[in-house]
């Protein structure tokens, strides 16, 4: 059981360390909602339908996958921080204090979610005849909150400890399980859309067990509940947890309003057939962002350690090497979206209609994606340097402030139509990207200068 040491070595031979087995972790992720996206498409009669259906669902998993983030990756910076400065126990309790709050908040989001779905979903945009299969898939789906929750939300501890292969392992553990049973609950037993989710739930069901075997057993700080008489003594660090989760919060939720509001007009513009034309278009970007998450997270907590170490040079290096290769990355997969779209599309679906509709808007979608590395690499960087203000900020000015009104003037006030709804995410790419990368530079350059000249 290698582990990783942060403070010593290469910086890009650390980062590669890390980045990596996230990489294939990300990749096996893609196939907990990805994999049931291309066996949905394809049951008979109602596949494309159906496809459509379960993307309403995304903006409720997306919440669920944005609390579990608001804990863990709000709470494993300010850990690898406390870990760089030796101080052992406080790194502990914080990782406590972050599972604590995560349980409690898994079991309040299953218990509201299964109260208000059937509003909730008419409220995504869902008509009745999508609801026959949106409304049972998300039900089934919430059963799995908590270990869902806690398969992404305790991860990263597991990755700043320096135990990347196995934050690796646990999630190939889940996906590889969903991978095998839904086929078997989809067409073997004729469950349908139901089958797909009683599949997701069973594998988060497996990666959270390996989760909390690893942390509880094996790792080098172990995690356990909170008892009562150190609530008060862990407010001050749920603070702190709570106030840098809440860049990466925000950023997922806002990702599930623009969800929203795009479906919303596309329901208007477009009618049925483009709500499933923006499920495929999202999951070309889940497809294409996971490397991209990878690299960045598995740079964060080297980046946190050494920060925390007061070694501003080794920071600089490590945030120089991770946008070298998300620059590098990104140029390839854009050059593959614009010259063959179709390869991409057909992942999910055969239905020639639908493919017909998704090459335009994807080519639009993507337009200037390189930009949105400029969002990735600025906000790694201020998250892991603690730096709650400037992340939570650039998380709201680009998807609340640009995005979303860009959502519903491009299609209706310049009357644009559904090519509005998809040029929205460019335009907000290029505008916010850049004023978050510029900003970066100018807060944190100088700080690292300063700290270099203390020391």
């Amino acid at each position: 059981m290698k582990q990783i040491d942060f403070e010593n070595g290469g910086v890009g031979k650390n980062i590669l360390a890390a980045a990596l087995p996230m990489l294939v972790a990300q990749i096996l992720n893609l196939l907990y909602n990805i994999v049931d996206r291309v066996y949905i498409a394809r049951i008979p009669q109602v596949g494309t339908a159906a496809l459509g259906a379960v993307g309403l669902c995304f903006p409720l998993i997306v919440i669920i996958s944005a609390f579990a983030n608001l804990f863990g990756s709000g709470g494993a910076p300010i850990f690898s921080i406390h870990r760089g400065k030796k101080e052992d126990t406080r790194a502990n309790q914080i990782m406590n204090t972050s599972f604590t709050m995560l349980c409690i908040a898994a079991i309040l989001l299953m218990a509201i979610g299964m109260l208000f779905a059937h509003p909730l979903l008419i409220l995504f945009g869902a008509s009745e005849k999508a609801l026959v299969f949106a409304y049972p898939y998300l039900m089934l789906y919430l059963i799995g909150t908590l270990p869902s929750m806690i398969a992404v939300g305790m991860n990263p501890f597991i990755n700043a400890q320096g135990y990347s292969t196995m934050g690796m392992l646990s999630v190939a553990i889940g996906a590889l399980a969903n991978l095998l049973l839904d086929p078997l609950f989809i067409f073997a037993f004729g469950l349908g859309v139901c089958g797909a989710a009683i599949a997701t739930v069973i594998s988060q069901t497996l990666s959270a067990a390996f989760v909390l075997y690893f942390l509880t057993r094996r790792s080098e700080l172990q995690v356990r509940l909170l008892k009562k008489e150190e609530f008060s003594v862990s407010l001050g660090y749920a603070k702190n947890i709570v106030s840098l989760g809440t860049a990466g919060f925000i950023m997922q939720l806002t990702n599930s309003l623009v969800t929203i509001c795009c479906n919303h007009v596309l329901s208007m513009t477009g009618g049925d057939i483009y709500i499933s034309v923006m499920t495929i278009v999202s999951s070309v970007r889940q497809l294409v962002e996971t490397p991209i998450y990878a690299l960045t997270e598995g740079s964060s907590p080297i980046i946190s350690y050494n920060y925390g170490a007061r070694r501003p040079t080794r920071v600089k290096k490590a945030g120089s090497i991770m946008s070298l290769l998300v620059f590098a990355y990104t140029a390839v997969m854009w050059a593959v979206i614009i010259l063959i779209p179709h390869t991409l599309i057909q992942v999910f679906s055969s239905d020639a209609s639908l493919i017909s509709d998704s090459v335009p808007a994807l080519k639009q979608y993507f337009a200037a994606f390189i930009f949105m590395d400029l969002q990735y690499i600025g906000q790694t960087i201020f998250k892991s340097l603690n730096k709650k203000k400037q992340a939570i900020f650039f998380s709201l000015l680009r998807k609340v402030f640009i995005v979303v009104p860009l959502t519903y003037l491009m299609p209706f006030v310049l009357g644009m139509g559904t090519d509005g709804v998809f040029l929205a995410e460019p335009v907000s790419n290029v505008i916010g990207g850049s004023l978050c990368f510029i900003t970066m530079l100018c807060t944190v350059l100088p700080e690292l200068k300063r700290i270099q000249k203390n020391k």
